[in-house]
């Protein structure tokens, strides 16, 4: 019976935990950089909720005075769209779903869709910039209740460690420099391609009309004989 009990607290205990739990495959960095449309260090100065077009979301609009674009278009302000959000008391909460507050810094990887510029890969395009003790700025991923999964392994993976805001914006641009170089990689073999392909269809026109001369030559040869 003690055994029976303790099982049974046991199970209260994880079946709590385990309702709440979201499961999200983890995204690599190098994805992220590569599918953004930009990637933007800003501090959010405004905010504000309201119902969409057809009043059955809330979307919060958060705006970003931008200190730093790292990629995409340079601009001085963007405004962030996201699901959720509280209009007269009445709140509607999505999971996953990054949550920002006036005056906090964020580095963001950014994508656009139909209700305006939103955030890549919801929390895990998410990063909270904020000071260490030694006043270093630093980037840390944003806080999620999901567990990230490898789907290519089925295992969980550990969030991304803090780094400083210097070493975040050059592995930013050294993927981007590895992307860019393996992109022009792939176009020069394509040209190379493409032009072995030109020179092995013009190589093979001058065999075919030789040999349609040579069959010609052996038709006139045949005719005269006879």
């Amino acid at each position: 019976m003690p055994r029976k009990a303790l099982l049974l607290a046991a199970l209260v205990l994880i079946i709590p935990l385990t309702a709440e739990a979201t499961i999200s495959r983890a995204v690599q960095f190098e994805e992220k950089v590569d599918r953004a449309a930009g990637i933007v260090v800003g501090k959010c100065v405004a905010q504000t909720s309201r119902w969409d077009s057809a009043h059955n979301w809330i979307l919060t609009y958060s705006t970003f005075r931008i200190e730093k674009t790292l990629k995409g278009a340079p601009a001085q302000e963007i405004t962030i769209v996201t699901p959720g959000g509280t209009v007269d008391n009445i709140a509607q909460e999505i999971i996953g779903v990054p949550r920002f507050r006036e005056g906090e810094e964020h580095a963001l990887f950014v994508r656009h869709s139909q209700a305006g510029p939103t955030v890549l890969y919801l929390e895990q395009g998410d990063y909270r910039v904020v000071a260490d003790g030694r006043g270093e700025r630093m980037v840390e991923p944003a806080v999620s209740s999901a567990v990230l999964v490898d789907t290519g392994r089925g295992t969980a993976v550990t969030p991304e460690p803090p780094r400083t805001l210097r070493a975040f914006e050059s592995s930013v641009r050294d993927t981007i420099s590895r992307r860019e170089a393996t992109r022009m990689e792939m176009i020069k073999r394509k040209q190379k391609d493409q032009a072995s392909l030109r020179q092995q269809i013009r190589r093979n026109r001058e065999l075919l009309a030789l040999a349609l001369i040579g069959a010609l030559l052996a038709t006139w040869q045949f005719a005269k004989r006879w």
